[in-house]
């Protein structure tokens, strides 16, 4: 399932493409909004899911007397895979197009 995000931007984008054509400076601009957060879910949010899995793990090693010990864990599916942005761009556009 794509990312909601992703999806509303490419949405975005080809919404505009096909309204006002792709050489205007709308269509720039959606394209670069669109470019941004596709980024994002690969990059910072998927690094960030990582960084937690890691803490996750330091925390379960804690001793029990710990305060963090009892803590409850973090979320780690917070990102894509960059295969995963594309192949959800490339479905999302060819079911804007068709």
């Amino acid at each position: 399932m794509p990312s909601s995000h992703s999806a509303t931007v490419t949405a975005l984008a080809v919404a505009v493409g096909l309204q006002d054509g792709i050489g205007g400076s709308t269509f720039a601009t959606a394209l670069i909004l669109a470019t941004i957060v596709m980024y994002d879910a690969t990059g910072v949010r998927l690094q960030a899911g990582r960084q937690a899995e890691v803490l996750n793990q330091i925390v379960y090693g804690l001793p029990t007397e710990h305060p963090f010990a009892e803590s409850s864990p973090l979320g780690v599916l917070l990102g894509h895979t960059p295969p995963q942005v594309c192949f959800h761009y490339c479905v999302d556009l060819s079911s804007y197009l068709c």
